[in-house]
């Protein structure tokens, strides 16, 4: 089971932890840490493939996602498309790495939700490419109104919610 490979590889950590979106957590989840092993990451590859999300490619922010969406792209034959955090200055500037035509179906995969700030820059970027977001897929929502908010926008699903994973540790 997911939840159990995430406790038993030292994915989740307690301790005092400021997260991306800023906010203060007891908890920390480094989806890295599992995705780093080619078992768990099968398996995460799996969850995300039963979702049965038709789409052209397959995209995920840097750096948590990309292990998860060349997993993907691997497992399903789709092309990949990485969105930078951060703006290049140099080579060719592109906050997209990929190719993306208009009108192209994209699949956002992410490893962590929280807010859900890094997904929704990342739908708008694609859209402003002339993609369209079919859905957003992420291993762990954090349930912190990320999920929320993401889903005003596309179809939305995690693999785990943070009550699954908290419930688990705490029996550890």
């Amino acid at each position: 089971m997911l939840v159990d490979d995430l406790v038993s590889c030292g994915a989740v950590k307690f301790g005092d932890f400021v997260l991306t979106s800023g906010k203060k957590s007891r908890y920390y989840v480094d989806i890295k840490k599992a995705s780093s092993r080619p078992k768990i990451l099968r398996r995460i590859t799996s969850g995300f493939g039963e979702r049965g999300i038709q789409c052209d490619k397959v995209a995920g922010v840097e750096l948590g996602a990309v292990p998860l969406i060349v997993s993907y792209s691997l497992e399903y034959d789709k092309p990949f498309l990485i969105i930078r955090k951060g703006e290049r200055d140099h080579g060719m500037k592109s906050p997209i790495e990929g190719d993306i035509a208009p009108g192209e179906s994209v699949l956002l995969l992410e490893d962590v939700i929280t807010s859900g700030g890094s997904v929704l820059r990342a739908i708008d970027m694609l859209e402003e490419a002339g993609a369209k977001v079919e859905a957003v897929l992420t291993v762990v929502d954090r349930e912190e109104g990320g999920a929320e908010r993401v889903s005003k926008r596309c179809a939305y699903h995690p693999l785990i919610r943070a009550r699954e994973l908290l419930a688990r540790a705490d029996m550890e």
